[in-house]
């Protein structure tokens, strides 16, 4: 029974160089010594115009056989040539639209092509691109205000993605503990961390990420993380120690380990045990912040406030971004040159990320997104409820989740094959669905409508 849980230069070659030929993938064709490479290098289909050939792409076969001979193989990729989009329609190589329930991962939270971010970005581009840490920007500036302003922070620290934004908050925990205790000889060090977490896969990053097929071939990684059950508060209770634990990071809702919800009590239970061992608490809400949930911050939801807080996916609109956000108490441990990053807070990123947090922190922006966080959940249930592969349906807002007591690949599969998006999370047997913000509910009916005929697939895998 389901159950609706609420809660690139070129560069000069020698003469004798043996040159690989490789197809073009794009319009421009690159100049090689100062000369257009021969046509025997090209793989150009010329025939009758098509959408394919009028934007000089490649059919997908052939894209894709060149990039398993050229891209590092790191990607288990969906078979599958995207080249355009616009609000939550996708569109392949082939002209095949598809209604995108992933959103780059959660990531392209007002769908694709907005007028606004568009605008933002093209009137940056030409201004202003970047300058580095090493000087002031307007645009950085303007984020920072406005995330402050709209949070329990007092101060950010830019990065360019998720896992640097957790990155930042270990550092940051540490240097913490080593500030507010000069005299102790080993200041804590130790970190919590819940079993289905993601929190990236750089070293530290990936210590605190609780699925072992994910750390075992990089070991050792970054030694003191203890891992507990998530949301279980008495076997937490034995681990956040005073001297030992440098802080304790949770999502409050958990995206890749399979949308779990943190229950209220667990989170206010977090927030009082950190306290009373002076450890920091850390709400990683990379996918389920900024406006994901129906709230503009996940946590606003429990009334429990962390004292750093990252954030990456949706907050640039696509563009490459992260950014941890703390109180003061923390910001006053770090000195000149504790961090830094080249490219983080650019001028174009963050005028971007302007236009991404101006249209989502409107209230009536937010309203809309819970409202139709309940409505798909709702229709969610009313047609998927009585499959017998269906064991609960989960989450709140626009981050849902279906799970199964199968894997859910093929169902990934059939609703692809059917013009539907959507991913996996947990052990691969959870349905993840993070659609663009913008979703209307027609679209969410057309979604609906699919992933209740996709499930019959099931049926039809159990019987072969």
């Amino acid at each position: 029974m389901s159950s609706l849980h609420v809660s690139p230069n070129t560069i000069s070659q020698p003469l004798n160089l043996r040159r690989r030929c490789i197809p073009n993938l794009g319009r421009e064709v690159r100049l090689i010594n100062g000369r257009r490479p021969s046509a025997a290098c090209l793989s150009v289909d010329v025939e009758a115009p098509d959408t394919a050939s009028k934007l000089g792409l490649l059919k997908s076969k052939e894209v894709m056989e060149t990039e398993a001979k050229v891209l590092l193989q790191t990607y288990a990729r969906t078979p599958v040539v995207l080249t355009s989009g616009k609000g939550c329609k996708l569109y392949d190589t082939e002209g095949r639209e598809y209604l995108d329930l992933s959103s780059g991962i959660a990531v392209n939270a007002l769908g694709h092509g907005d007028e606004d971010w568009l605008k933002a970005v093209v009137d940056q581009a030409g201004t202003l691109t970047h300058v580095s840490n090493l000087y002031y920007s307007i645009p950085q500036v303007e984020l920072a205000k406005r995330l402050v302003g709209s949070s329990f922070a007092d101060r950010v620290f830019f990065t360019n993605s998720g896992t640097e934004a957790n990155e930042a908050a270990i550092k940051f925990a540490r240097k913490f503990q080593r500030h507010t205790h000069p005299d102790a000889k080993e200041p804590a060090t130790g970190f919590i961390s819940f079993t289905n977490s993601f929190h990236g896969r750089t070293m530290g990053a990936l210590a605190l990420t609780s699925k072992e097929h994910y750390r075992s071939p990089f070991e050792p990684v970054m030694p003191g993380v203890t891992f507990v059950e998530y949301g279980n508060i008495q076997a937490t209770k034995e681990l956040i120690q005073p001297g030992k634990t440098a802080a304790v990071f949770v999502e409050p809702i958990q995206g890749e380990g399979g949308i779990y919800s943190a229950s209220k009590e667990f989170l206010q239970y977090l927030r009082t045990a950190c306290d009373d061992a002076g450890a920091l608490l850390v709400f990683d809400e990379v996918q389920c912040g900024l406006g994901r949930t129906g709230y503009l911050w996940a946590h606003e939801a429990y009334g429990v406030f962390p004292d750093i807080m990252t954030l990456a996916k949706p907050l640039a609109g696509g563009l490459p971004i992260g950014a941890a956000l703390m109180t003061e108490r923390v910001a006053s441990a770090i000195a000149f040159g504790d961090h830094g990053s080249t490219f983080a807070g650019a001028p174009l990123i963050c005028s971007a990320a302007l236009a991404v947090v101006d249209k989502i922190s409107d209230p009536k922006f937010l309203n809309s997104v819970s409202k139709k966080g309940i409505y798909f959940k709702n229709i969610l249930k009313q047609k998927l409820g009585g499959n017998p592969h269906v064991r609960e349906i989960r989450g709140l807002g626009l981050i849902i989740g279906i799970e199964l007591d199968v894997s859910a690949s093929a169902v990934v599969d059939a609703c692809r094959n059917s013009g539907l998006l959507i991913l996996t999370a947990g052990k691969g047997n959870v349905v993840r669905l993070v659609p663009p913000l913008i979703i209307t509910e027609q679209e969410i009916d057309v979604a609906a409508d699919i992933l209740s005929q996709a499930l019959s697939v099931l049926d039809e895998t159990n019987s072969n």
